[in-house]
């Protein structure tokens, strides 16, 4: 059946400001969704408050509506636009089919004549309201874990009474396990049962018995109105049980699992879609699996709309879920589409993987000081990244060089454990960093079965590493000089890095480069294809790998490399790596418009990112991607391959400005703002001494590199004093210090953590006012953007600050000295592109905190506020192909735009929730007032100073 021609108008609800257990995948669906509907001919209505995203640029959906996630915000819309017929609520997570249903029960959709499409409101009271899936599942033969649903305290005493320890809490109607809990004896019951019937908007838990040491599936399903089913990617949890799936190390396709056991699982995930309700989309189903011979199969749950997984499945096989689904909610048929990576086949045509794929979460867990680390049921990772690899081997340790937390891969970069009882710990209780601590316990030569016993990970996976050490011993009982081709080229295809591999022969990094060169061990670049090459693909979609060479009849020697270079000219993009604290989806809407934008230059556009989650990821937002680590040694090769005119590393965040040393002293070309100003700007002592040759008031300071040198800095600076190190995102390690015993314990820890790093150390203005602005440059104009005044005091990240557009409460004496500084600043650091400077004022004068020449947190919003694409006009700029006077700059907004930060503390109930210099919030959202006479403004200014800690 082709596509329901009553469907003209679509209203799309998005997944609001980014949490934990909710980011930027549904940026990536609710994109998906959206380019698709318009594909055909349909207008297009999106909601999302969240402007940090792709998804809320106006070019992405007929009409925009930045307005808070609520009813009265949707009544709004549908009274604007009385032609909208449906409205598609599975794009945008748990978030978007809670308002969906509320304003269901309220009758809004009937009142306006509006349809629900791509779901079945039936089905998800269904898969959430656990008695009644439960009910369902018995009904139709799908075991289950022994399990009852309580709505009262009594009653959840009374259930853990007959089933005995340990259990599992779990919330209803709850997103990323929130409320969720492994209960192993009663002296914590009491507590964790009160807490889940807390944070169930329906104060009900479902208690169950725990299937500790089970291993876990997911299936990624799309069925259409005809009933066409197909399983588009099979996802093995490393973890077992017990570790929520945002947590969980998973691996595609599934590695462990008999075909027999597979197929079962198919034919009940299958079952189990059809019998939870009528409707067309996709589907993700978990299991769990007895680690016997058996082979049990028992159903865990249902989400009956695109989730954090099917963005995954959807960058591991290439097939485009949420664009196919957004079709099925229109009609169509499976065999009716065409899979967009092939062009040639149906969409009905299941994905084959001819390769691996690991996915590692990332924890942000050292900006939540006292939080509780170990890994259980409810989820609290921040962001994740993907590697590809012809092996597990090889994409685990892609996926760990993805980390950026300093490791260079699995083992041999020596800084693993080396103390047995907290190897053992590390184990017993699931820590953020298992990965790399199995590889520590087998190198201390802890048994497998030991290690198998107490983390019930499959054997499979531990005989995985137990190999990676053995080619790790024998490498090192060579040097460089003497070690041979082959043993080399297998440690490559098993995913060392160079600088593990010089690690381990002792040498540098850099002649372990020079002797792969030399000896022909070289990066080939192979096409993620969705058919494992059985049909020719059409999408320029590429992971690297090492291949022996192959001899033809003619006595050629070659590698079959996939990845054909053109002779267009082209640039380079970095991305900004895995999302957390201090580095989101922002920059991932800067990389995505700078893509954009150099393709209207004429640009052939490359793309090199590791994050599954977003849109530079898509297969069909730049020319080409390369889905690789965002890590020296794989870029370095892309760009000895493709050859660009140059990169671009300031719309990345810090994870793209790291690289610019590298470059620069590789001789690669960085357009726009050069290293030695990126450099400028990020050694502090460096940044000041600028700032008093060209006149500009910053707060007393002293830069010091050990705690001795910070003491004496002490005795000539007032406390309280600012500690900052040089080159962190976020505000990592930052603090307000008032006196000389805190000054000397957080320059210990913080050099511990950051070695040879220069500190700043300046007089913490009390009581200022901080504001900061955003410009572009080319070096002779400046062009300032947008200036923001925040309403919590100096002292805040500002991060965490809300954030008010145009200020509020800045004379004209201030906003002239605002706007001289940051023109004086950017032309000072010869700045190509964006720039983004923060102030203290304080008696009525302006300080300089500090200048960021690169894409900051803040374009987006301010680009989304006033309504002009800043990042393109920026990119243009870098590129050389216009100038600032070249745009015609029309900004506009009736009234004051607030950019709100939105906190995850609910994951770390014993956190402390004081904000200070240091960023701790996950997400942002975006406030239209008319006036300061606004409520919602009266409300945030009066509690501005509530959460201030030093």
């Amino acid at each position: 059946m082709p596509k329901n021609s009553n469907l003209k108008s679509i209203l799309i609800i998005g997944s609001g400001p980014i949490i934990i257990g909710q980011a930027c995948e549904f940026d990536y669906s609710g994109t998906q969704a959206l380019r698709s509907l318009r594909e055909d001919g349909i207008e297009t209505i999106l909601i999302n408050s969240n402007p940090a995203t792709i998804m809320t640029d106006p070019s992405m959906a007929d009409h925009v509506y930045l307005l808070p996630l609520t009813t009265k915000s949707l009544v709004k819309i549908l009274k604007d636009h009385p032609q909208i017929d449906a409205v598609l609520p599975t794009m945008g997570g748990q978030t978007a089919l809670n308002l969906c249903i509320e304003a269901d029960e309220k009758g809004i959709w009937e009142d306006f004549g509006v349809e629900i499409i791509g779901v079945d409101i039936d089905a998800i009271n269904i898969t959430e309201d656990r008695e009644q899936f439960r009910d369902l599942m018995t009904k139709i033969g799908v075991p289950m874990a022994p399990q009852a649903t309580a709505t009262s305290f009594l009653k959840g005493k009374e259930i853990a009474q007959d089933f005995g320890f340990p259990l599992c809490i779990r919330s209803s109607f709850t997103l990323g396990g929130a409320g969720a809990a492994i209960v192993y004896d009663e002296a914590d019951f009491d507590e964790l049962l009160s807490r889940g019937l807390e944070i169930s908007p329906i104060h009900e838990v479902m208690i169950d018995k725990a299937l500790l040491g089970w291993k876990e599936y997911e299936l990624e399903l799309l069925r259409d109105a005809n009933d066409n089913v197909v399983i588009i990617c099979s996802i093995e949890n490393m973890d077992p049980m017990g570790i929520h799936t945002g947590d969980s190390i998973t691996v595609a396709p599934a590695m462990t699992l008999s075909d027999r056991t597979f197929q079962k699982m198919r034919d009940m995930a299958i079952h189990m879609m059809r019998s939870i309700g009528d409707f067309a989309g996709g589907c993700n189903v978990q299991f769990a699996v007895s680690p016997d011979e058996n082979e049990d199969i028992i159903a865990i749950e249902i989400n009956p709309r695109v989730s954090r997984s099917s963005a995954l499945a959807s960058k591991a096989t290439g097939y485009p879920i949420a664009k196919i689904a957004a079709k099925l909610a229109l009609g169509y048929h499976l065999d009716e589409l065409s899979n967009q990576i092939t062009g040639s086949t149906s969409a009905l045509f299941e994905p084959t993987l001819d390769y691996v794929i690991v996915k590692i979460p990332r924890w942000n867990f050292d900006k939540f000081e006292g939080s509780d680390r170990t890994l259980g049921l409810q989820m609290k990772a921040v962001g994740e990244v993907m590697g590809i690899g012809r092996s597990f081997q090889e994409a685990i340790h892609k996926a760990t060089q993805s980390l950026e937390i300093k490791r260079n891969g699995l083992g041999a970069d020596g800084k693993g454990y080396k103390n047995y009882d907290q190897i053992i710990d590390k184990l017993t209780n699931a820590s953020w960093d298992r990965v790399f601590v199995i590889y520590d316990a087998i190198q201390m030569g802890i048994p497998l079965s030991r290690i198998h016993e107490i983390t019930k990970i499959d054997m499979w996976f531990l005989k995985q590493y137990e190999e990676l050490y053995a080619i790790e011993k024998e490498i090192s009982t060579y040097t460089i000089d003497t070690i041979d081709k082959d043993l080399l080229l297998e440690a490559k295809q098993k995913g060392y890095g160079d600088r593990q591999i010089a690690h381990m022969l002792d040498c540098l990094e850099s002649q372990v480069y020079n002797k792969r060169e030399e000896l022909g061990v070289k990066r080939v670049y192979k096409l993620v294809d969705t058919c494992a090459a059985e049909f020719k693909a059409q999408t320029p979609y590429y992971y690297s790998t090492f291949e022996n060479d192959v001899e033809t009849a003619n006595g050629e020697r070659f590698v079959d490399n996939e990845s054909e270079v053109t002779d267009k000219k082209k640039i380079i993009v970095l991305g900004s790596g895995p999302n957390r604290i201090g580095q989101g989806i922002e920059f991932d809407y800067c990389c995505v418009h700078g893509i954009l934008a150099a393709s209207e230059c004429g640009y052939e556009t490359i793309m090199i990112n590791c994050n599954p989650e977003t849109v530079s990821t898509d297969f069909d937002t730049a020319d080409k991607l390369y889905f690789e680590p965002v890590f020296w040694e794989h870029i370095y090769d892309i760009i000895k391959h493709e050859k660009p005119e140059g990169v671009i590393v300031q719309l990345g965040g810090q994870t793209a400005l790291k690289l610019a040393e590298k470059l620069d002293r590789y001789g690669i070309k960085i357009l726009g703002t050069s290293y030695q100003s990126l450099d400028l700007a990020e050694d502090r002592g460096s940044f000041s001494t600028l700032l008093k040759e060209n006149n500009i008031p910053y707060p007393k300071f002293d830069t010091a590199e050990t705690a001795e040198e910070a003491l004496k800095v002490a005795d000539e600076l007032d406390f309280p004093i600012l500690v900052r190190p040089s080159y962190v995102l976020g505000g990592q390690g930052m603090k307000i210090v008032i006196n000389k015993q805190e000054l000397e314990e957080h320059v210990v820890d913080l050099l511990r953590s950051i070695p040879n790093n220069k500190l700043l150390l300046d007089h913490y203005l009390d009581g200022a006012i901080e504001a900061e602005a955003d410009a572009i440059c080319d070096g002779e104009n400046v062009y300032i953007i947008g200036i923001m005044e925040h309403i919590e005091p100096c002292g805040i990240h500002s991060g965490d600050s809300n954030a008010t557009l145009p200020p509020f409460n800045l004379g004209d004496l201030v906003m002239e000295q605002i706007k001289d500084h940051t023109k004086k600043i950017a032309l000072a650091l010869n700045t190509v592109g964006l720039i983004n400077i923060q102030f203290a004022v304080k008696d009525d004068k302006v300080y300089i905190i500090e200048a960021n020449p690169r894409a900051s947190r803040t374009v987006p919003f301010i680009a989304k506020a006033y309504g002009e694409p800043y990042v393109n006009y920026a990119t243009k700029v870098m590129l050389g192909d216009k100038k600032v006077t070249d745009f015609d700059f029309k900004p506009h907004l009736d009234g004051y735009a607030i950019k709100q930060p939105v906190f995850s503390f609910n994951k770390f109930p014993n956190v402390n929730k004081q904000l200070g210099p240091e960023m701790k919030s996950t997400g942002e959202s975006i406030l239209f007032i008319e006036s300061l006479k606004d409520d919602e403004f009266y409300d945030l200014y009066a509690r501005r100073k509530m959460y201030l800690s030093k």
